[in-house]
């Protein structure tokens, strides 16, 4: 399913220099299933990783994403679920009130409009409803990702999130030692790319133009990663990320945010 999303953005179970990434984002993915309940929306629901937890802790599961190759293929595997394919926001066609629980894992980094994007997870919300929404710390990120609109600040996105709702939990997906260790590497990894672009193209040059460069370069770091030390990236498991009071000293922010 994987293919129908051809880039580093969507991390693969088969690939093995993926496995820190990927273990770092389905732990958010499981940590937010078990707080789900009632009808549930996912928002960019991506390759269907979230089907794998998902479904077990919700009365239904609806999913909305803009790709319609893969709603399609989603829809056709699992026929009791719900799929909307809609380029968001606004979330056309879903009435107020409608949803208990709301997740939407790395996915506002990629919209323009995020306002709207937070407006939308409010409205559609049932009251005293919960939203899970993760997405990259920018104070932990290696390189400009061209993928990416922006990424926040823990300050940044409180204030965008307090915009629309008052209770906010803001939480960090923080790694281990292990972990902490194959970032460090990374970082110099990526500063030996990145020296060469003496002209500072990856924040000069609009984001179309940096995409292909970056997918090359990223897998290739992956890779580069992977045969350097095999037993570190192959040894990370869920077990490696927990939750953390302090966002901005973590990899990914995890915001919880009631109605």
């Amino acid at each position: 399913m994987e293919e129908m999303i051809k880039t580093t953005e969507v991390t693969s179970y088969e690939i093995e220099s993926d496995n820190v990434l990927n273990q770092r984002l389905f732990f958010a993915y499981k940590t937010s299933a078990e707080q789900t309940s009632g009808k549930m929306l996912e928002v960019g629901c991506g390759a269907g990783k979230g089907l794998e937890v998902f479904p077990a802790y919700c009365d239904h599961y609806t999913a909305i994403d803009k790709n319609p190759k893969l709603i399609d293929y989603l829809g056709n595997k699992y026929p009791d679920y719900t799929f909307i394919n809609r380029r968001i926001p606004p979330f056309e066609g879903i009435p107020d009130n409608t949803f208990d629980t709301v997740v939407t894992q790395q996915v506002i980094e990629h919209i323009s409009n995020d306002d709207l994007f937070v407006k939308e997870i409010h409205r559609v919300l049932k009251p005293n409803g919960k939203a899970i929404i993760t997405t990259p710390n920018i104070k932990l990120t290696l390189t400009r990702n061209p993928w990416h609109v922006r990424e926040y600040t823990a300050s940044e996105f409180r204030e965008l999130v307090g915009k629309y709702f008052q209770k906010i939990d803001l939480k960090g997906v923080r790694g281990s030692e292990k972990v902490m260790e194959y970032h460090e590497e990374n970082r110099k990894s990526v500063e030996k790319i990145t020296r060469w672009d003496i002209f500072n193209f990856q924040y000069n040059l609009p984001r179309f133009l940096l995409q292909i460069p970056y997918e090359i370069l990223n897998r290739l770091n992956r890779n580069r990663l992977l045969d350097q030390d095999s037993e570190l990236v192959k040894s990370v498991t869920l077990a490696d990320f927990s939750l953390d009071d302090d966002p901005e000293k973590c990899l990914d922010l995890y915001c919880i945010l009631t109605k």
